[in-house]
């Protein structure tokens, strides 16, 4: 069972200024190949599973950036960490299955 929760809003600093969807579209992606479940939503994304493990696909998601061109990324998280009883997307969202 995960012990974490980890939601993850980046913000790439562009070259040129350009749009940062596709920068945004190339985090996720990394999550999407990590394997670990994810939920994406309109201003972040949560990802679930071992805290270790989410904390370097936040970092990979980081190199991503650097990768792509990008002088700076500022990466906002939220983490929630229960080792003893296990940390789970569809338990805390048992009451709002569809985000209402």
């Amino acid at each position: 069972m995960a012990n974490a929760l980890v939601s993850i809003q980046i913000l790439p600093r562009t070259p040129g200024g350009a749009s940062a969807i596709p920068y945004v579209d190339r985090a996720i992606e990394v999550i999407k190949q990590s394997g670990v479940p994810y939920r994406v939503a309109p201003l972040e994304t949560t990802m679930e599973g071992e805290l270790d493990q989410l904390l370097g696909i936040v970092q990979e998601m980081n190199k991503a950036m650097a990768e792509m061109g990008c002088e700076s990324v500022i990466s906002q998280m939220k983490i929630y960490y229960c080792p003893e009883h296990g940390a789970s997307m569809d338990r805390l969202l048992e009451k709002y299955p569809d985000g209402q």
